[in-house]
């Protein structure tokens, strides 16, 4: 990682991984008695901020929510369990990814639902981006998930150049 401090922290991605749990209620779900996406996007942003910030240990900001992927409807009534972990680190970002699991209340019943990336700057009091902390990838999920984000990530920055050129 070329103009890194080797003074910054590493932190295993297992200290970034967060599970968090929800509960469909009917101000969530639409007139079908399905969750609205806009809902779910909101628990994702929090999901992954957490885990940025859990990996970072400063305040983070959402850069971008991108490649969601919604795999199939989640029901009125179902649990709703979110995993996220940071996938790669950058000078000032890091990427997460994140499952989005519907459990059926009766059965126990796990369904992929939703599969999400999202892209977090690490900022400090003032708002101005700072480095974020090395990552130690443990096993080789770890490395597979930090080769396809880093191919993201280029996907990206092309992206953004050249929607800034189309800008100008």
């Amino acid at each position: 990682m070329s103009g890194r401090s080797d003074a910054l922290p590493t932190r295993p991605v297992s200290a970034s991984r967060v599970e968090m749990t929800k509960l469909v209620l009917p101000p969530h779900a639409n007139a079908l008695g399905n969750i609205f996406g806009g809902e779910v996007m909101s628990w994702i942003d929090m999901c992954t901020a957490i885990s940025a910030q859990r990996h970072a240990r400063t305040s983070v900001v959402t850069a971008s929510i991108d490649a969601v992927n919604f795999l199939l409807p989640i029901k009125l009534g179902h649990i709703v369990v979110l995993k996220s972990q940071v996938n790669a680190v950058f000078t000032t970002s890091m990427e997460c990814g994140v499952t989005v699991w519907s459990e059926h209340p009766h059965t126990g019943e796990l369904r992929h639902a939703v599969k999400a990336y999202t892209t977090f700057v690490s900022v400090d009091e003032y708002g101005r981006p700072r480095p974020v902390a090395r990552l130690l990838l443990e096993r080789d999920e770890d490395r597979r998930r930090e080769s396809e984000a880093r191919a993201r990530r280029a996907s990206r920055v092309a992206l953004r150049e050249q929607l800034r050129a189309a800008a100008r």
